[in-house]
C-alpha cells in the first residue's frame, strides 16, 4: 500500500467526464518474427501478465480516504483480472487507416473504470486494407491514467509490455511471487489524514513563503532583462473553446534523418523543428479556415522535473512552459530561426520560474476541494475566460533506438495519444524510434471535425521546411570554389568579368529560393465548422471550393535514409 504522491494526486483530482485525465499508445506489429509466424490472443495476454506481474502499480487500484479529505492510496489487487483489462477486436469494414483513427479516437474518449486499476489494452485486427502494414500484422492501443505516469516515464511503460527479444519463452524467468495488499481500515485512514493535512498545512505555508520568495527574484530578473518574460497575451484560437467528450485522432511519420538535417543544419534543437512543423500546419489549417490570427500563437511544452529537483517516488515529475510559435512569419526558416529563440526564452524561464509547478496546486489541496473546484469550472465553461491563449500542447518523447516486441512480435510503429485538458482542445505528442519520427495529434471532436485534413497541413509543413532549408543548403554550395573550376591567372579580363556576373547572379537566385519557398495555399474545404471565430479578421469570400488532397509530396517520400527494422505506413487512403 502507498500514498499517491502530490503530482500523481493531481491528475487523479483534474478527472472530468469531458477531459479524461489517461494517456494512451498505439502500437503496430509485425508477427513474422514471432514463433511460428503468428501470434494468438492467448500469447498476448500472457505475455501482458508475465510482464506486469512485475510491476504492482498495474495491479492496484485507488482506494479513496472517507469524505476525500487526504491524497488516496495505491492498494494491490487481490482479485486482478487481467482479461478484464485486455480485449481484443477488429476494425469494422473497410479496415483502412480511417477506421483506424475512428476506433482509436473513440477509445480513447471513454474515461477509465476508476474503480480498477487505471489502465486498459485492446489488441486491434483487420488492419490489411493499411498500406504498408505487414500481413496478418495488428495493433495494440494501451491507455493508462496520467496518475501512473508522465510522459518522460513512458519508455517505462515501453518496458513493461514488451520484450528485447522475439521468444521470450526461451529466456529463463525468475520466480513469481503474487502479492495483496489490504485495505486500510477508518481508523488508520482517519489518523493518517489528520497527520497528512498538518503537514500539508506546515507544506503550503512554507512553500508559500518560498514561492513568493523565488517569485521575487524572478521579477527583479524580469526588470533586469536576465530572465525573459513568457507570452501569455497570444490570441485564442477555436481549439480554446470548452473541450467535449468526444475525440479525433490522427497520426503521420518522418524520417529522423530528415529531422535532424534540418536541426543540423539550422543550428537548432529537435525540438524547435517539431515546434516549427506545428506551427507550419496551424498557420495552414486556421488560414483555410478564415481563423489565422495577426499575431503569433503560443503553446505549452511539458517538463521532465527530475532535473530540477531530482528523483523521487512519484510517478509524475512535469512541469511546463510557454512557447511562441511565431505562426505570424510565413517564411519558414525565419520562423524557424524565431522558434529556436523563444524556445531559449522559455528554458530560461523555466529554471527561474517557480510557476512551472504549478499543477501541483491540484494535488496540494485536499481531494473535495480541488473536486469541487475543477467541475465547477468545466461545468460552467469558464474556460471561455480564463485560461491563457495557448492553441495546443506539444510533448517530444524520445523511444528506444532498438526493436521491441511483444507476444514475439516486432513494434514497426508507435503513436502517442496525450490528454485534454479544459480550454485546451489540441495535443500533440512526438515519438522517435528506430529512425522514424512520429507525429500524433488528439483534438476535440467538435474544434476539429476534419482531423485528416490537419494531418495533410503538417505533412505540408514538414515539406515546405525540408525545401526551404534544401535550397538554402544547395545555395551554400554552389558558392563553394573548388580547385576545379578555378581559372588560372592568364585568363583574360573579359571572361573574369562574365564569369563574376554569372556567378552573382546564380547566387542571387539560390538565396532568393531559400528566402521564398512555394507556399501554395491549401484546397478549402466543404467541412461544416460549428465553432465561432474567435478572432475578427478581415472578409474573404464567401465561396467553398470542394475539399482536394495537398498536392505537395507526402512525408513517406522525403525521406533520405531507409531505416531496416521499420515499415512504411501510407496514410493516404484516409
Amino acid at each position: 500500500m502507498k500514498q499517491l504522491g502530490v503530482l500523481d494526486t493531481a491528475f487523479i483530482n483534474l478527472e472530468h467526464p469531458n477531459t479524461p485525465q489517461h494517456v494512451g499508445g498505439l502500437g503496430i506489429y509485425d508477427p513474422s518474427s514471432a514463433p511460428g509466424g503468428f501470434v494468438r490472443f492467448k500469447g498476448v495476454i500472457s505475455n501482458f501478465e508475465r510482464r506486469l506481474s512485475k510491476h504492482t502499480i498495474f495491479r492496484s487500484h485507488l482506494h479513496r480516504v472517507p469524505g476525500n479529505v487526504d491524497r488516496p492510496y495505491w492498494v494491490e489487487d487481490a482479485n486482478f483480472d487481467v482479461e478484464f483489462h485486455i480485449r481484443h477486436i477488429a476494425l469494422p469494414q473497410p479496415g483502412d487507416w480511417r477506421q483506424l483513427c475512428i476506433l482509436v479516437s473513440r477509445l480513447h474518449a471513454r474515461p477509465l473504470d476508476m474503480n480498477r486499476p487505471l489502465w486498459e489494452a485492446y489488441i486491434i485486427e483487420g488492419l490489411d486494407n493499411i498500406p504498408g502494414v505487414p500481413k496478418g500484422g495488428f495493433a495494440i492501443y494501451t491507455k493508462m491514467h496520467h496518475s501512473l505516469v508522465d510522459g518522460a516515464g513512458g519508455s517505462s511503460i515501453m518496458s513493461v509490455i514488451h520484450d528485447l527479444e522475439p521468444d521470450p519463452a526461451a529466456v529463463p524467468q525468475g520466480p513469481r511471487v503474487v502479492t495483496a495488499d489490504v485495505a486500510p481500515g477508518n481508523v488508520y485512514l482517519a489518523t493518517s489524514s489528520a497527520v497528512n493535512n498538518v503537514k500539508n498545512s506546515v507544506k503550503m505555508l512554507t512553500g508559500g513563503i518560498g514561492v513568493l520568495r523565488d517569485l521575487g527574484k524572478m521579477a527583479v530578473g524580469m526588470a533586469q532583462k536576465k530572465i525573459p518574460i513568457p507570452s501569455i497575451n497570444s490570441p485564442k484560437t477555436r481549439f480554446n473553446t470548452p473541450v467535449g467528450p468526444y475525440r479525433v485522432f490522427e497520426a503521420t511519420e518522418f524520417s529522423l534523418a530528415d529531422v535532424k538535417f534540418l536541426k543540423d543544419f539550422a543550428g537548432v534543437k529537435i525540438n524547435d523543428v517539431v515546434l516549427s512543423v506545428v506551427a507550419g500546419g496551424l498557420r495552414y489549417y486556421l488560414d483555410h479556415h478564415n481563423e489565422l490570427p495577426d499575431e503569433s500563437l503560443s503553446v505549452t511544452i511539458p517538463l521532465d522535473m527530475r532535473t530540477r529537483r531530482g528523483m523521487t517516488d512519484e510517478n509524475n515529475q512535469v512541469g511546463s512552459v510557454f512557447v511562441e510559435l511565431h505562426t505570424n512569419v510565413a517564411d519558414p526558416l525565419e520562423r524557424l530561426a524565431g522558434i529556436y529563440k523563444s524556445s531559449q526564452e522559455a528554458k530560461v524561464y523555466g529554471e527561474n520560474s517557480p510557476l512551472v509547478d504549478v499543477l501541483r496546486l491540484a494535488g496540494v489541496m485536499p481531494p473535495v476541494l480541488t473536486r469541487s473546484l475543477v467541475n465547477s469550472y468545466s461545468n460552467n465553461h469558464m474556460t471561455r475566460y480564463l485560461p491563457i491563449g495557448i492553441s495546443s500542447v506539444v510533448s517530444n518523447v524520445a523511444g528506444p533506438t532498438f526493436p521491441l516486441f511483444s507476444a514475439g512480435a516486432r513494434m514497426v510503429r508507435y503513436y502517442g495519444l496525450g490528454l485534454l485538458t479544459p480550454g485546451v482542445g489540441l495535443f500533440h505528442l512526438i515519438f522517435s524510434s528506430n529512425g522514424i519520427m512520429t507525429m500524433s495529434i488528439v483534438g476535440d471532436r467538435d474544434s476539429m471535425p476534419d482531423p485528416a485534413f490537419y494531418r495533410e497541413c503538417i505533412e505540408r509543413s514538414f515539406a515546405e521546411l525540408l525545401a526551404a532549408v534544401k535550397s538554402q543548403s544547395n545555395a551554400k554550395t554552389a558558392d563553394i570554389k573548388t580547385p576545379e573550376v578555378r581559372k588560372s591567372a592568364k585568363s583574360s579580363t573579359a571572361s573574369a568579368s562574365k564569369k563574376a556576373t554569372a556567378t552573382t547572379s546564380t547566387s542571387a537566385s539560390a538565396k532568393t529560393a531559400a528566402k521564398a519557398p512555394a507556399t501554395k495555399r491549401p484546397a478549402k474545404t466543404s467541412v461544416a465548422t460549428p465553432v465561432k471565430k474567435p478572432v475578427a479578421r478581415k472578409a474573404k469570400s464567401p465561396t467553398t471550393k470542394e475539399t482536394k488532397p495537398l498536392d505537395s509530396k507526402s512525408s513517406n517520400e522525403l525521406g533520405t535514409q531507409e531505416d531496416g527494422n521499420v515499415v512504411q505506413i501510407n496514410h493516404s487512403n484516409s
